[in-house]
């Protein structure tokens, strides 16, 4: 007996087999003729409201448009005002702000490790400058280039900057390549 009366007291919502049946089922063999006639007049009335409230609403859209374009607004300044309104609420979110700070603290860790390991980078190459070993390569560079200096027959022995020894090279082998200014004279008779 309880199982029954629960059956018939069901609160559970409709499964979707349950609504398909309701949908399905012939209600209009329980209506008497005049009930259908006062549904079918309704229904008529109904019909003619909605169409009517449709005209009424494009001609409400319509008359917005045409107040809109006298003010001059448009659908550009409508989404310019939007996107604005929109990012003015975001910025002033609790979640944007979070984030905004969160990134912000990132950041600054960010920069401070960079700065760090540049430190790191210019301790290490002065400590590699200063190491005995860099010091003979120089040295070893310096007598090479003074060397050569002295055999391309450059008549500058002051040492001078790696820069311009390594000029004054390049522009001595050009013109020991070249035969000197003799070559480029014997070639300017011959045309």
């Amino acid at each position: 007996m309880e199982a029954q009366a629960q059956g018939l007291l069901e609160t559970e919502p409709l499964q979707g087999r349950d609504e398909d049946a309701v949908a399905s089922a012939d209600f209009s063999s329980m209506l008497s003729e005049e009930e259908k006639e006062e549904l079918k007049a309704e229904l008529v009335q109904l019909e003619e409201e909605i169409t009517t409230l449709r005209q009424v609403l494009s001609a409400k859209e319509r008359h917005l448009v045409e107040i809109k374009q006298k003010l001059g607004m448009n659908l550009m300044n409508e989404l310019k005002q939007n996107f604005s309104k929109s990012w003015h609420d975001m910025q002033t979110s609790t979640a944007y702000k979070k984030t905004h700070e969160t990134l912000s603290h990132a950041g600054q860790k960010a920069t401070a490790a960079f700065s760090n390991v540049g430190t790191a980078i210019s301790k290490k190459f002065g400590d590699m400058r200063n190491s005995p070993t860099f010091k003979s390569f120089e040295e070893r560079v310096e007598t090479t280039v003074t060397s050569l200096k002295t055999k391309v027959g450059g008549t500058n022995h002051s040492g001078g900057s790696f820069e311009e020894v390594l000029s004054s090279t390049a522009h001595a082998s050009a013109q020991s390549s070249a035969g000197g200014p003799r070559r480029a004279e014997e070639e300017e008779l011959q045309c």
